[in-house]
């Protein structure tokens, strides 16, 4: 059995939390502590202190309040939810001397419960006699809000108790009615003796079915038949994930203002420098560190990165694959393993041969991005979208700029900034080889398969739009 010092009930508004912790109280030497990091009281509505931690000392180090409930004596605890002091939950998720019991219910019912707690004013009762009466009207987008905050929260506890080893007591609503699974939680948490009887102190305030309970029931179910309660509509991704590759940002400033540049390689890196180098001083071989030095002796600063067509980078990734030195053991991996139809090395391909070979690298690249194969995913077919990712971990770019649109994006970037250049604006790369000889429908459909989540996130159409 663990031998735990503390414990958290990690719940929500309107899940059962009040008759939990009365439950728990009815523990021997088990205390639990109310709502002590709710930002608008503490432990308790109209208490001014808790464990001689008052409400202002509290809010200026919730540590401390922490420290005196894990060190009061018995087992001690409280109930945390996503809406109080953040500072806190770290110290509780990461302690695995701290209990976690999560408690859940299901978010209509919860959210229900929630928007007539509001509208009556009534929060607990403890006899019928004293009930407030009130309907809730169902409001789709509200709800929507309800259920990704309810999400988001379950998501980082699970991923706490992931990466630290720890499990918790998982508990519904309507568990924590059951005598048998509250004895479950005390022998869980180490205490010799579970309660003999459920909480004679609350009662369920609003025992009727929802359709009773909302005005306007109807149009609740239609909203919640069109919610995607399983996510099917979401794109796995298998794709590795990248660090932001701050060394091959390219900077230019002239005096307080500057631009940065953030390449998606394949790019037009060339033409890009070429005319970043008319506005001021090339800076290159960034590290994080010169980075920010960088940015605060450029006040007046923006970046961007060069969107591109997933067709026309998947034509320009393919003509490197071909040309460039250091893939002659990709290419070879490619003609032996997978059978791609990719010429020996000092050989070149005709139209004909290298429009089939674009294909089948269009073909293999969706299983390549689904870490399917044995070969890594290199940043030059990577997906556009997990590099964004990327640069995110470190700076998000100001400016998404669309290739096919440099000649408006970069004028209006430096109109941002108050610069000007006179210099012609960069042109992109088409390759080597023209694009429009090579495509083909099948082609846009390879393309569209390996880079679907490019596609919706950027909203792509077909090359020849």
């Amino acid at each position: 059995m663990a031998n735990f010092e503390s414990f958290v009930i990690l719940a929500e508004m309107r899940t059962g939390s009040n008759l939990l912790e009365a439950a728990i109280n009815m523990l021997p030497d088990t205390h639990c502590h109310g709502e002590a990091f709710n930002p608008v009281l503490i432990g308790y509505p109209n208490k001014a202190e808790l464990l001689g931690v008052s409400k202002a000392t509290r809010d200026a180090d919730p540590k401390e309040l922490w420290k005196k409930i894990r060190k009061a004596p018995g087992l001690n605890g409280c109930r945390y939810f996503h809406e109080h002091d953040p500072r806190v939950l770290g110290p509780m998720l990461n302690d695995p001397k701290c209990a976690k019991i999560v408690l859940t219910r299901n978010p209509i019912e919860s959210y229900v419960s929630l928007k007539i707690a509001r509208s009556t004013g009534q929060w607990k009762l403890g006899d019928a006699k004293h009930r407030r009466v009130a309907q809730a009207e169902f409001d789709a987008v509200e709800f929507e809000d309800h259920l990704e905050a309810l999400q988001n929260f379950q998501i980082k506890i699970m991923n706490a108790l992931q990466v630290s080893g720890q499990s918790a007591f998982y508990i519904d609503y309507e568990d924590a009615q059951d005598i048998e699974v509250l004895n479950g939680l005390a022998k869980w948490l180490g205490v010799a003796d579970g309660p003999d009887a459920l909480p004679d102190s609350l009662v369920v305030q609003n025992p009727e079915g929802l359709e009773e309970k909302v005005t306007n029931f109807a149009q609740m179910e239609a909203s919640l038949a069109r919610l995607d309660r399983f996510n099917l509509s979401r794109t796995p991704n298998f794709e590795p994930r990248r660090g932001p590759n701050v060394p091959g940002f390219i900077g230019t400033s002239s005096g307080k203002a500057g631009l940065l540049y953030m390449p998606l390689r394949p790019a037009s890196d060339v033409e890009l420098r070429g005319w970043m180098g008319t506005l001021g001083d090339i800076t290159e071989g960034f590290s994080q560190k010169t980075l920010r030095q960088w940015k605060r002796q450029t006040p007046q600063h923006r970046s961007f990165t060069v969107l591109r067509h997933p067709v026309m980078r998947v034509h320009l990734a393919f003509i490197a694959l071909l040309d460039w030195d250091n893939f002659a053991q990709t290419r070879e991996a490619l003609r032996m393993t997978y059978k791609l139809p990719l010429p020996k090395d000092g050989q070149s391909l005709d139209l004909t041969a290298h429009r089939a070979a674009l294909l089948e690298f269009a073909l293999w690249l969706k299983s390549s991005l689904n870490s399917q194969t044995s070969l890594p995913v290199h940043q030059l077919w990577a997906s556009q979208s997990t590099m964004l990712q990327a640069f995110a971990s470190f700076a998000t770019p100001d400016l998404l700029v669309r290739e096919d649109r440099m000649a408006t994006d970069l004028p209006y970037l430096l109109k941002t900034v108050g610069l000007d250049s006179k210099a012609p604006l960069p042109v992109s790369d088409q390759g080597r080889v023209a694009l429009a000889d090579l495509y083909s429908a099948e082609l846009e459909q390879a393309v569209k398969d390996a880079y679907s989540r490019d596609y919706m996130q950027f909203g792509f159409t077909d090359w020849t739009d």
